[in-house]
């Protein structure tokens, strides 16, 4: 039991796969090209890789994770023929994931970020020191941008996956059919994005 806690240890510690290049943290968040590499660190939150999360969510017995895809919903294109259905391709993510699409980018509406704040809230309510898990693809600064945001919303048990979906599917770990969390009515806006 000791020797799996020690190795589960030392896996969240061991540097995640990201891009081979060093790249700077910035300050602030990440406003544009939001695919490119990403830095191996963020400033207060842990940075897991996929053997360290793999290790992190068999240990959840003693300990309580949400694992959140933040990767932006794909919207209809404004040349899709309007006399068909537009269905948004399948999305594939880590199993028992929540789905907050568009939470990422660096500027967010105000609808968006009560959105966020609200999902979060309701992921940890009733669960003090509740692990949020943040991720969406390889190279992407997405998730760094909203483990960066929630960290500022005040949430302090923030995990960062860089490597997301993609580097857990190498792992040969499965994924699942991702299903967006649905956004409230009272912002009709978001509600548009669904469409």
């Amino acid at each position: 039991m000791m020797l799996s806690l020690l190795l589960a240890a030392s896996a969240v510690l061991a540097p995640p796969a990201v891009a081979s290049g060093v790249v700077a943290e910035p300050r602030d968040y990440r406003m544009s090209d939001y695919r490119a590499p990403v830095p191996a660190t963020l400033k207060g939150a842990t940075v897991l890789n996929a053997a360290a999360l793999h290790a992190l969510l068999a240990n959840d017995g003693n300990m309580d994770v949400a694992l959140i895809d933040v990767l932006p919903r794909d919207r209809k294109p404004p040349d899709f023929p309007a006399d068909r259905l537009w269905r948004p391709p399948t999305r594939h993510n880590l199993p028992g994931s929540v789905w907050l699409p568009n939470v990422g980018y660096g500027r967010i509406s105000d609808a968006r970020e009560r959105y966020f704040m609200d999902n979060l809230e309701m992921l940890t309510t009733h669960r003090e020191g509740r692990i949020l898990v943040f991720y969406c693809d390889a190279n992407c600064w997405m998730s760094w941008n909203a483990a960066k945001r929630a960290m500022e919303y005040g949430f302090r048990n923030v995990h960062w996956f860089p490597g997301g979906v993609d580097e857990w599917k190498e792992a040969g770990h499965e994924l699942a059919v991702g299903k967006v969390v649905k956004m409230p009515p009272e912002f009709p806006e978001l509600m548009e994005e669904q469409r």
